[in-house]
């Protein structure tokens, strides 16, 4: 037997655990989530974070070979990497969830079982997309620790994505809740984040929606795209100040979730090309072209240059796309986006995520 496997109490080896985490796609309000608004969002399978738990005798976070890499050939291949991946990894978010997930158990009498384990992870997210590539590793390894400790129906789906939250906040990740509810919930969620339900509730009211309501969507990304991470300080601020017109702005942008959830309904595709053009414009309006990055603007615009709607996922490094004319258009696209050296990929929607377990929690 391996030394490192742990016995469950009929003497027979617990067995690994493995969870995986879609990438999102902000489809109409963002970024109205951190300022009471409302959002719809989408996990894709295009791209996706897997966590593996394994009993162990000691507890143990394993660094990714590529993304927590810590052997160089040389100075200049350690200053590349650096200038490329920047300096963190994926082993501090594994660990940010332990922690936060301990404190949240203890703080609510929910009892663990004093078992140990190996946390590893891998990923194909691309970096700085506005994909939710940190919070998908996050919301992965909760769903590890959900299962590894027996406590999925003691936490409620609802405040899973504060939790997770709260790990990427420990290591000063800016971010609000509509990436996380996205991940926990998975397919396609209407969120609402009014003051009234987050003062009550401490979250806001998620409801899960049809994903065959949604039309095909594309999505174009850049291979050395910019900091997503960096976008909201400004606006943050002068809305905190009282701007009436970032106030006034973030309330419109909100306002198009409510258009969009009855679009979809009506499968009301004009209406939705024009709400994801305006999602943007005012977005663009807030934040400005220099906060924004000549990049993430081109990619909006070479779906606009063929006619088709396009919006930022998240913050900047990829954007969405609808062709209202179909495979024509689609095809005029994928021209201008081998031009620009952009990449251009159909979006392959991943379904609800939640069991039975996790439903009797609602």
């Amino acid at each position: 037997m391996d030394p490192n496997s742990t016995l469950s109490g009929e003497g027979q080896a617990m067995a690994a655990i493995e969870h995986r985490s879609f990438a999102r796609i902000g489809f109409l309000g963002n970024p109205s989530d951190v300022y009471f608004g409302r959002t719809i969002s989408l996990t894709i399978g295009n791209f996706w974070a897997s966590v593996k738990l394994e009993p162990s005798q000691h507890l143990v976070i394993k660094p990714h070979p590529f993304h927590d890499l810590v052997q160089f050939t040389s100075l200049d291949h350690l200053l590349n990497r650096l200038q490329n991946e920047g300096y963190y990894g994926g082993v501090r978010l594994l660990m940010a969830i332990c922690k936060v997930f301990r404190n949240y158990c203890k703080d609510n009498g929910i009892q663990l079982h004093q078992g140990n384990f190996s946390l590893s992870y891998d990923t194909n997210i691309p970096r700085q997309t506005g994909l939710s590539g940190s919070s998908a590793i996050v919301s992965a390894a909760l769903n590890c620790l959900l299962d590894f400790y027996n406590v999925r129906h003691l936490i409620k789906v609802q405040v899973r994505p504060n939790i997770v939250l709260s790990a990427e906040k420990e290591l000063g990740i800016v971010a609000g809740l509509q990436d996380r509810v996205a991940q926990v919930y998975g397919g396609l969620v209407h969120m609402d984040f009014s003051k009234e339900h987050m003062d009550k509730l401490g979250h806001g009211i998620y409801t899960p929606m049809d994903i065959s309501l949604l039309p095909p969507l594309h999505l174009i990304y850049a291979e050395n795209p910019s900091d997503s991470g960096k976008v909201h300080s400004m606006v943050r601020q002068r809305w905190l100040d009282g701007d009436e017109f970032i106030i006034s702005s973030m309330k419109e942008v909100g306002n198009l979730a409510e258009e969009g959830r009855t679009a979809l309904l009506n499968k009301d595709h004009s209406k939705l090309v024009e709400l994801m053009n305006l999602n943007f414009d005012i977005r663009r309006r807030m934040f400005g072209d220099e906060c924004l990055g000549a990049m993430n603007i081109e990619m909006v615009e070479v779906a606009r240059r063929v006619g088709a709607a396009s919006k930022f996922t998240g913050s900047g490094g990829a954007v969405v796309v609808f062709c209202p004319e179909g495979p024509s258009q689609v095809k005029l696209l994928e021209e201008e986006c081998r031009k620009s050296g952009f990449m251009l990929q159909p979006v392959k929607i991943a379904p609800s995520c939640l069991n039975d377990s996790d439903i009797q929690t609602l």
